[in-house]
Parts: structure tokens; C-alpha cells; sequence
């Protein structure tokens, strides 16, 4: 295939990067900006996209915030590539301080405790919906009775309280970024057509040269 890698990566490398990129987070960061701010769209509907990415950041649906930044878009009438750019809002870097704060809000919230200081706790709640997730699957072409138990626990002490306590951080930060951006992006865009009509103006300019040239030697 013509672009295929040359030297195609190991899992390792995947994974690895997807934590970490190969230019770094600072890269990332500013290539998503730069497409959010070259978006053909009107700056508000692309403010309005990028907050409803950012806020879906704050959800735990993992693996679904891009149908969910789609559908959170169209709802709120904004740009729906400025909303899946917005969901990198929610990166390796950043999740970590997005669940706790989420996680500890809904936890106050629901009245509900979970000692988020025991990593190995938390981290036996994945694995124990993990395992009832893949036992129940083959229990659906099995004679295995199916397994509910770690999957409600994980409902109650993780889910639900990251979801309820997600809610409120997460429009602050929708907000804040649709007020930074919105602004940002119209400047830049204001920029850009001044700058594409000057090139314009230049071009006609030449052309118009060029006729008066082969005018006058006609």
C-alpha cells in the first residue's frame, strides 16, 4: 500500500502513544487548535462545539465521547468536528485529575463514600466489571449463569457518582471554553480573510499588469 508505514509499530508503541504522542502533548494540543480554529463554520457554532466536546470529557462514557460529543453538539447547535476535537480536552494527562474531582464530587453529592486513596480498591472495580462483562458475553452462547454482581458495585461506587459528580465541573469548563474561544476564533478568522483578500488584491493586481504588458506590446 503506498501509506503503509515503512516500519509499522509494535503494541507497545500503540499504547505508549496513545499516552503519550511522538511530538509530546504540547504538539497535540496545538494541532487540535489550530484545526478548531481553520473550521468553516461561524465562531459560535465552533465555540459551542468545542464546549460541548469538552464537557462530554467529563462524562465516563469511555469509548463513546465521540457519539457523545456528536449528539451533545447537535443539541446544542454547534459544530460537530469542533465537538470530537473537543473531547481531547479528556487525555491521559488530564483524566486522572477529571476522575478524582468527579469522582469525589458525586460522592459528596450521592452522600455515598469510596476511599479513592486505595488504588488497588478502585483499580478491582475495572477489573471486577471487566470479568462479569466478558463472563457475561459468553454466558450469552453458554450454559453459564451470567454474573451482575461487580458490575452493579461498580455501577454504584464508580459510574453513577463519576457521572453525577462530572456534571458541575464539567459545565464550569464548557463555559470557560466557550468564552475563550469564541473570541479567539473570530479574531482568527477576521485575520485570515484580511489576509486572503490582500492576496487577492494582489493577484488582480498582477494579473492586471500582465494584461496592460501584452496590451502594449500588442
Amino acid at each position: 500500500m503506498v501509506f503503509k508505514r515503512r516500519n509499522p509499530r509494535t503494541y507497545l508503541q500503540i499504547i505508549a502513544e496513545a499516552f503519550w504522542p511522538r511530538g509530546g502533548w504540547t504538539r497535540a494540543f496545538h494541532y487540535v487548535k489550530h484545526r478548531i480554529r481553520r473550521l468553516p463554520d461561524n465562531p459560535k457554532s465552533i465555540a459551542r462545539g468545542v464546549a460541548a466536546g469538552v464537557f462530554v470529557s467529563f462524562t465516563p462514557l469511555f469509548g463513546l465521547h465521540f457519539i457523545s460529543a456528536f449528539i451533545a453538539a447537535r443539541i446544542v447547535r454547534g459544530n460537530v468536528l469542533a465537538a470530537l476535537l473537543g473531547t481531547f480536552f479528556g487525555n491521559p494527562v488530564s483524566f486522572p485529575i477529571i476522575a478524582f474531582s468527579s469522582l469525589q464530587i458525586g460522592h459528596f453529592i450521592l452522600g455515598t463514600h469510596f476511599d479513592l486513596a486505595g488504588h488497588s480498591t478502585l483499580v478491582s472495580e475495572f477489573v471486577g466489571a471487566g470479568h462479569d462483562l466478558k463472563h457475561n458475553l459468553f454466558a450469552l452462547f453458554t450454559d453459564e449463569v451470567t454474573h451482575w454482581g461487580n458490575l452493579i458495585g461498580f455501577f454504584k461506587r464508580v459510574f453513577l457518582p463519576y457521572l453525577v459528580g462530572g456534571i458541575a465541573p464539567g459545565l464550569i469548563a464548557a463555559v470557560v471554553s466557550y468564552w475563550l474561544s469564541e473570541p479567539v476564533i473570530a479574531a482568527y478568522q477576521k485575520r485570515r480573510r484580511k489576509r486572503l483578500k490582500e492576496r487577492l488584491e494582489k493577484l488582480k493586481a498582477k494579473l492586471h499588469a500582465r494584461a496592460e504588458e501584452r496590451r502594449e506590446k500588442g
